[in-house]
This record gives C-alpha cells, structure tokens and sequence, in this order.
C-alpha cells in the first residue's frame, strides 16, 4: 500500500523536463543546471537536512521512491542528485559548528563527496592539513561543500578511517569523467593540497556508524537521525537501478508493440519469446521493488523508534540493497539483448538505461560478490570481515 509523498508529488510534474535535458546531460558529462534548479524548486535537497535549518526529514521509503522515478527520467541527474541530499544526513551527524558553517547562510548549501580514504593526512594544530586526488565526487560542480575520506592515527595509534569536510574555496576539481554509464553525473575528481581541516570540522567513519560522532543526538526529536550515516548516504543505488528496470520495462513495451523485424515482417510484439521476457522481467523487478520496500520501511521504523540497527540488520539493509540490484540488471539485460541493433544506437533510450543498469552494479556498496560474503559471515555467526566495506 503507498503513503502519501508529497515530495513525490512535486517531483513527478517535473520529470518531463529533466528527461529532455538527458540527452543534454551526457554530452556535457554533469548534469544540466536546470536539473538542479527543478529540483531546489520542490526542495529535493533537503529531503534529509535537519528541519532547523529548513530541511525536510523525510523518510527513507519517501525519498527512495523519489529518487527511483528521477531515475527513471535520467539516471546521472537521480545518482548526483540523490547523493547531494543524502549528504546532508551526513552532515547532520557531525558537530554543531559545522553545521553552522554549511547552513548558517545558506541553507541551499549541498556536499559532493570523495568517501574512500584517498586522501593524505598530515597533523597540525587544531586539525590536519589533506592533500589528495579525490576521485568519484558526483555532483561537484553543483555543491558549495565536500565531504573527503582520509586515515590517520587513532587513539590506540592505529590507522583510523575519517571524513572531513572541506569549502568549495579549499578544492579545485578536475574534469575528467569519461565514462560509458552514469555520463551525466559529472563524477569527478576533487584536488586537495595541504587544506587545513579543523577537528570541528572532522569525525571518524566508525563513530558515525556506531552512534558516536558529535551530532549524534544533536535533533532528539527527529525520525531519521537516531541512525548511522552509511544507510542513509547509500540509499540511493538501489532505487536508481529500481528506477533503471522499471523504466525499461515501459521502453520494451512501447517498442515490442509497434516493432516489425526487418527481414521477415514479423510483428515482434505477439512473438512468444518477447512476452516471456517481458513476463520475467517484470516479476524480477516487481520482486526487487518488493525486498527494497521492505528494507526501506525497516529503516523508517528504527528511526522513529530511536531503535540503532543491529550488525545483522546493517548486513542485512546492505546487502539486500546488492541482490536487488542484481535483480533490476538481470531484468534490463533480458530485455535489452533481444531489442534489435536499433537501441544501439546513441539516440535510443535503451541503450542509455542498459549502461546505466550495470552502472548501479558497479559501486563498491552494490559489489554482491562482496555482499553475499558479508551476509554469509553474518548468518554464520562470523565476525565482520573488516576488508569489506
């Protein structure tokens, strides 16, 4: 049964706009300006930003199902978008201060980021100075702020995983995303020389999965951020490639219907083997919209119940988010390997969508290859494998 989602409400009178600039979007590899104003217009940015500061505080299954139908119009727009809110949860659970600092006078202000310990710490006073090639910052040039990951000595002196947060004055970023999936996500890398990072302005990752880190606590009443970041910054893979699969089921349809073959004139669309994919195809992603929702309603209620997840709840909100997403890819493959060469071509859609599927699947947090061994320890009553992230 749906809920009402009035985020979703605004979104859908919009997405005929944002479907014509797709095309826009991967020819300039970042997504167009007037996206992101469409989407500032309905305030998709503050979907996850703390309500002091003019956010929203939505609910995970509200924006999930926002984000699957931007998706659906372009997906580099829903993968750079999407992250450039989820961040904001992010944010939420660092200091005060920092907070203060993004939204004291703007609270339109957004993050890019660059999670993966890329970066090179050196301590100084009152913070470290990073310097670093941060790659796979989606989203940057639309973003006032980025959040970068980098390791330094913990208190028991061992290499610790952190993020910090950094200006947009403090980076400068290189155009070189060249990709065949996500094209339009201007995915690209961030340049750090010896950027002063401030400890008000940095929190160790572990902390901000464990309950932690110094926002935590800091909106006692809200329903989304008695929760660890991780959760929250991922969420949107899955519904991309949700959006992705449910997308090419309209494209396969409209194109089965009409298609003759060439050679023999054959109406493909009465032909047995094209209702049989279609028929699997969309049990698979009927499936998969069925195991997201579900995870994403266990999301919402430990967060209205102020209920931290368990480590096997974590596995398990993890790793369904990956086999749902080998689903959707599945079901697009089955689907697009019998179109004909004509959705080869750079103009078709179904090409598009078929490059973006794998896309989804390509994010270190989909790898199912390294989430069924995350959930397989799990049942097995394993400690977590700290080589799996």
């Amino acid at each position: 049964m749906r809920h009402p989602n009035p985020l979703l409400e605004t979104l859908l009178p919009i997405l005929p706009a944002i479907a014509a600039n797709a095309e826009q979007a991967e020819r300039e590899r970042t997504v167009p300006a007037e996206n992101i104003a469409l989407l500032k217009s309905i305030g998709f940015h503050r979907a996850f930003q703390p309500k002091p500061y003019g956010g929203k505080e939505i609910s995970l299954p509200e924006f999930a199902d926002c984000v699957a139908a931007l998706a659906g119009a372009c997906a580099s727009t829903a993968w750079a978008a999407s992250l450039l809110a989820t961040h904001s949860h992010q944010i939420a659970l660092f200091s005060a201060r920092l907070q203060e600092e993004v939204w004291g006078k703007d609270r339109d202000a957004t993050a890019s980021s660059s999670i993966a310990p890329l970066g090179r710490a050196e301590a100084a006073d009152g913070g470290v100075l990073l310097s670093g090639e941060m790659g796979w910052s989606s989203g940057c040039d639309h973003a006032e702020w980025a959040i970068l990951g980098f390791r330094r000595p913990g208190p028991d002196g061992e290499p610790q995983y952190c993020f910090g947060v950094v200006p947009r004055a403090d980076y400068q970023i290189r155009d070189d995303w060249h990709a065949a999936g996500m094209q339009g996500s201007g995915t690209k890398t961030l340049l750090v020389d010896k950027v002063f990072v401030p400890e008000h302005r940095i929190e160790a990752a572990k902390d901000m999965m464990e309950g932690r880190s110094a926002g935590f606590g800091l909106y006692p009443d809200s329903k989304i951020f008695y929760a660890p970041y991780r959760p929250y910054f991922a969420s949107g893979f899955a519904a991309i490639s949700l959006g992705v699969a449910e997308r090419m089921l309209q494209v396969f349809k409209e194109r089965s219907r009409n298609r003759i073959r060439a050679y023999t004139g054959a109406q493909v669309g009465a032909a047995l083997p094209a209702y049989m994919r279609l028929a699997e195809s969309t049990h698979q992603v009927l499936a998969a919209r069925a195991l997201l929702e579900a995870s994403w309603r266990d999301h919402a209620e430990h967060g209205a119940a102020q209920r931290y997840p368990t480590a096997e709840t974590l596995a398990f909100w993890r790793t369904n988010q990956a086999y749902a997403v080998k689903m959707c890819i599945q079901a697009v493959d089955r689907l697009f390997e019998s179109m004909g060469g004509n959705c080869w071509r750079l103009e078709n859609e179904a090409q598009r969508l078929f490059r973006d599927a794998h896309m989804t699947g390509a994010h270190a947090y989909t790898d199912y290859d390294v989430c069924a061994q995350i959930l397989g320890r799990s049942l097995l009553g394993l400690e977590p494998d700290p080589s799996m992230v």
